[in-house]
């Protein structure tokens, strides 16, 4: 076979015969990455699994430049090239191939990153582990995204033999440029040992609903230094991360995303609670949201001029809560002010007349 291919390049000329390996090469690597496709697509057609399209979305366009550059790698030793242009080239495909490999493994990270999210579904209502999950593979992702880069730039670098000996020459040094880079970069460094104590501790996750400077909303995502919390008027609430090992935060979804609600209303003395109490397990009976956990109806307090009528219900989340808490309270209210309007919060003035023969006095009761 070498013999061959040696005689026909003998009987053409050496440029046209490089450029026909480097035609030759492109060839085939796209042939291969479409035949490697067309498998995947007739797979994705007849499987309800999601892995092969994931593979298609993510991995297509980095085997465009992949494939034909390994192929060409391979056929190199093929070309008739002079000493010099055949080192030019062979560095300029072995560093493009090095690139072109990088960006497929992050790109694989991304197919793996699918396969768990579809195994670990967030659509469902007691979705801890769910979460826990996503949290450690969004971070370790990140992380090894940047490792990948550092590593790629670092052997592309190692392979000139000048910045090999500037390297070794620099090795000296290594000790006290590591502190002064420590003592500059510290805050960064902070950072990612929190973003790494947060992943593997996890007192936030993906998804949780937190409570954080006064503001209500769930974890959008977490980074190598910063959160995004999405506040639950769309607005959204950027913090270091390092704020969640350092300060004190409500997690309302640390353990389960089940959860309490408080109404709490203010009525007469007079309110009768029997009747409230009946009405109250009515319209619980008449939701889905509510899920027949808890549910309690108590006076809590009497104030000089009204009662303080406390209702706690349970819900399977946050979200569900607060539309629960809106719809008894909403409901309550109604009912007392169409059956029992005299219920309702008064102020009572009292008419006193001791002595005819004097003015009336009024004394107001609040």
């Amino acid at each position: 076979m070498k013999d061959t291919v040696e005689g026909w390049s003998g009987r053409i000329q050496p440029f046209l015969w490089d450029l026909i390996i480097v035609v030759l090469a492109i060839a085939i690597g796209l042939a291969v990455k479409f035949i490697v496709k067309a498998i995947l697509k007739y797979n994705k057609n007849h499987t309800d699994y999601s892995l092969f399209r994931s593979i298609i979305t993510h991995l297509s366009r980095p085997m465009n430049h992949f494939v034909p550059l390994l192929m060409l790698n391979f056929m190199e030793p093929l070309m008739e090239l002079t000493p010099r242009y055949d080192l030019i080239l062979s560095r300029a495909v072995e560093i493009a191939l090095i690139i072109s490999f990088a960006i497929l493994l992050m790109s694989a990270m991304n197919v793996f990153e699918d396969y768990v999210y579809h195994t670990y579904d967030l659509n469902k209502e007691d979705n801890l582990k769910e979460r826990k999950i996503r949290t450690q593979i969004a971070f370790i992702r990140k992380v090894l995204g940047t490792v990948i880069i550092f590593v790629t730039i670092a052997i592309i670098l190692l392979s000139f033999d000048n910045v090999r000996k500037i390297g070794a020459g620099l090795l000296t040094g290594v000790g006290i440029g590591g502190i002064i880079i420590g003592f500059a970069a510290q805050k960064s460094l902070g950072n990612l040992l929190a973003g790494f104590q947060i992943a593997f501790t996890q007192p936030i996750r993906i998804d949780d609903v937190l409570v954080v400077e006064g503001e209500w909303g769930r974890v959008e995502d977490i980074t190598l230094t910063y959160v995004v919390l999405n506040i639950w008027d769309q607005r959204r609430l950027i913090l270091p991360i390092n704020y969640f090992i350092e300060k004190p935060f409500q997690n309302w979804t640390r353990n389960t995303s089940e959860i309490l609600g408080t109404v709490f209303l203010y009525l007469d003395y007079n309110t009768p609670i029997d009747a409230l109490r009946t009405e109250f397990d009515r319209l619980l009976t008449t939701t889905n949201l509510w899920d027949k956990r808890v549910k309690v109806i108590q006076v809590t307090d009497a104030k000089t001029n009204c009662i303080e009528v406390r209702v706690l219900v349970s819900a399977r989340n946050s979200s569900q809560a607060f539309d629960l808490r809106c719809y008894i309270r909403e409901n309550l209210v109604k009912f007392v002010k169409d059956n029992y309007p005299d219920s309702l919060p008064l102020n009572r003035v009292v008419m006193k007349n001791i002595d005819l023969d004097k003015p009336a006095t009024a004394s107001v009761n609040s």
